[in-house]
């Protein structure tokens, strides 16, 4: 009797071990092998290392002497987890031979939460940055016709436009973001217009610094700050909250183009091109 157990065990653990090396979770084996005692899955899976994909990209060699340092700590399982980034299963393969930490004190306990939370911030951070890295390297060179495409969504989305009550045919541009601007400037070059039909000029808050604000543009579109046009200021309102204050407060600047009548109805019908063209993929 005692055999045919052993061969059911054995057969329980080829299967594990399999399921293992095709790269599922401890989770994933014990509810497809119906095996809900962590001993047991333990005894299956031992000697197995988890798939990769449990540790964290990159994961170094030292992540293990990491968790069998933050457990001589005092550290749990889930806050190692935390800590560290990978399964608990790798932590308890890593550190059950270690003592059971001693009951802490709440504010040990304060110190430590605080501390894995830092880490998962850290991390998330990291993740963060890293998918906005990869979306960026996605794009590469433009061509000239995308930068014509996103030029005409630009402008259509935050330049003036004509209205039936005050019908005026003028390509002006406004923003408080840099790239913006520096969009909408590379689409009037591509589009032939010569930088004497370029006219800018800085609006903002009375209350900031204004010469910082007119070196600030003036760099980013290249000229002097003496070609700028007059800067328009906004009165202070003592009611209002305003959140966009501080260091890197630097209003907008005005783009206008000079004798755009023509420019403006051309960027219309791009538009209306643009919205057929998208009714027509649809």
């Amino acid at each position: 009797m005692h055999h045919h157990t052993r061969t059911d065990f054995e057969s329980l653990r080829d299967q594990a071990v399999t399921l293992r090396r095709a790269g599922l979770s401890r989770r994933q084996i014990r509810d497809r092998l119906h095996v809900h005692n962590n001993d047991i899955l333990n005894r299956l899976l031992e000697g197995e290392p988890p798939p990769d994909w449990t540790h964290r990209p990159n994961a170094k060699d030292d992540v293990r002497a990491r968790a069998r340092e933050l457990r001589g700590e005092g550290m749990t399982y889930d806050e190692i987890q935390v800590e560290l980034g990978v399964s608990k299963s790798s932590i308890s393969l890593w550190v059950r031979d270690m003592p059971r930490p001693p009951r802490r004190t709440p504010e040990q306990a304060s110190a430590i939460a605080k501390r894995g939370w830092e880490a998962t911030l850290r991390r998330r951070d990291e993740e963060r940055q890293q998918t906005k890295r990869a979306a960026t390297d996605e794009i590469g060179t433009m061509s000239d016709r995308e930068l014509f495409l996103v030029g005409v969504g630009l402008y259509w989305s935050e330049g003036s436009k004509s209205k039936p009550h005050s019908p005026q045919e003028r390509a002006t541009f406004v923003n408080s973001d840099p790239g913006m601007i520096q969009v909408f400037v590379a689409w009037l070059s591509l589009l032939g217009v010569t930088p004497e039909r370029m006219q800018f000029r800085v609006q903002i808050h009375e209350s900031a610094d204004i010469g910082a604000a007119e070196r600030h543009w003036a760099d980013l579109v290249g000229i002097d700050v003496t070609v700028l046009a007059r800067t328009t200021l906004k009165k202070h309102n003592p009611k209002t909250v305003r959140k966009n204050v501080g260091e890197g407060y630097r209003g907008c600047l005005v783009v206008r183009v000079l004798r755009s009548a023509d420019l403006y109805r051309r960027i219309e019908g791009w538009w209306y091109g643009i919205v057929l063209g998208a009714k027509r993929t649809a």
